[in-house]
């Protein structure tokens, strides 16, 4: 009874909406669920390239009272993708975070929403077992605690792909696309596409062709080589073959380089953050250029010891954005140490794309700590005397410990 008491004190929520199975059966189960209450849908355009028209007529017709879609492109590349490039942060060492680093500015943006409407709850379509629920969730916690949280996958008693098919079909709910045959869980954005499900819950299971659905296979990738020159200040990307687009077009016109070139497919069991590991297969071609461009330009411009701390924070760095606590004080600390640690990461790297490989061609900055001069094996103003004097007291330690050692040993 005291549940019941709660749900009838839920007059209005804020539901995070993709238009995609899960959300779209979220709309009559809370109607169902929460007697009298009005479902707000907010959608994010991060790139996904949907169709918004159809997925605003879908909303009302599942029973929303109004939908907001906002295009944060532009936010999203500027203030999530840059930063989380700059930071090098790879997860497992292969994740580029696609899917996790859009979630809080999701959140935010449904949370901002469901403040101005004056909601007393929002909802997620995240299930119990993935990692979204903890993005979404954190995010609430972050930025509005005292907003009530609905996530009906911990629920309701759907279990599976199959029956939200059934409730779907069973409300009049259109479906699109998806059937009991075309089972794929995927996510999409400008940075990446996400593959799940199906025949990929067997990691023994290489991916069929039909799965990629923005990059080409490396064997039909074009025969002749594809050259990319990108500019870099501080870390971010600026301009490309010569050109300077804004962030949203410099990104879309490397995804386009990419796919033609079968660049940034990725196959990974990873380990998710409530504790078991699942498959999921990637694309993500432009965001691989960048990646691979700027760990060069790094290369030529960061002292040994800052590239070192860097490449361990980038590791710390991966996993906050992984789990979720983007907004946090940690995140932001290690924001701050990223940002100085770029401040000289500017300059320009010349790539080679060839059959899904990346061939790094050239590399140069002003702020370069190269110096041909000391490196040249001709002539040059290194002198090689120099190295006795320090080999001496670099190697003091190690021949007092062997002296030690081998009198142990007699």
């Amino acid at each position: 009874m005291a549940e019941e008491g709660k749900k009838k004190q839920v007059k209005k929520i804020a539901l995070a909406y993709s238009g995609g199975l899960d959300t779209s059966i979220i709309i009559p189960w809370l109607k169902e669920n929460y007697p009298g209450a009005e479902v707000v849908c907010v959608s994010c355009d991060v790139g996904q390239q949907e169709d918004w028209k159809a997925i605003e007529k879908k909303a009302i017709a599942s029973g929303a009272s109004k939908i907001y879609i906002l295009d944060v492109r532009e936010e999203f590349v500027t203030q999530y993708l840059w930063p989380l490039l700059r930071s090098g942060a790879i997860y497992e060492g292969k994740y580029l975070l696609g899917t996790s680093i859009a979630r809080p500015l999701q959140a935010f943006h449904q949370v901002r929403i469901a403040l101005e409407e004056g909601c007393d709850a929002v909802a997620h379509g995240c299930t119990g077992k993935g990692n979204d629920q903890v993005r979404f969730e954190l995010t609430y916690r972050a930025l509005a605690p005292h907003l009530k949280v609905i996530a009906p996958w911990r629920e309701w008693n759907i279990r599976s792909r199959e029956q939200a098919i059934e409730y779907a079909e069973s409300h009049g709910i259109p479906l699109g696309n998806i059937s009991k045959k075309n089972i794929y869980s995927r996510d999409w954005n400008i940075w990446h596409m996400s593959h799940e499900g199906g025949e990929l819950e067997d990691p023994w299971n290489r991916p069929k062709e039909e799965v990629f659905l923005l990059t080409k296979s490396p064997k039909d990738a074009p025969d002749t080589e594809t050259e990319v020159i990108l500019e870099f200040e501080k870390g971010f990307p600026v301009g490309l073959n010569g050109k300077k687009p804004n962030p949203v077009e410099l990104l879309q016109e490397l995804n386009k380089l990419g796919a033609e070139n079968g660049i940034g497919r990725m196959d990974l069991v990873e380990n998710r953050v409530v504790g078991m590991k699942s498959r999921g297969v990637y694309e993500t071609p432009g965001g691989t250029i960048l990646y691979n461009a700027l760990r060069e330009l790094e290369m030529i411009t960061l002292d040994a010891d800052t590239l070192a701390l860097k490449h361990h924070l980038s590791q710390l760095y991966a996993q906050v954005v992984y789990s979720g606590k983007w907004f946090t004080q940690y995140r932001e600390s290690l924001e701050a140490f990223m940002e100085r640690a770029s401040q000289y990461v500017t300059g320009t790297v010349r790539l080679v794309l060839y059959k899904g490989n990346i061939i790094v061609s050239g590399r140069k900055s002003p702020y370069s700590l190269y110096s041909m001069d000391l490196a040249s094996f001709g002539e040059s103003t290194y002198d090689h005397k120099d190295a006795t004097g320090f080999l001496n007291l670099y190697g003091l330690s190690v021949g007092v410990q062997g002296r030690v050692h081998r009198r142990g040993r007699s």
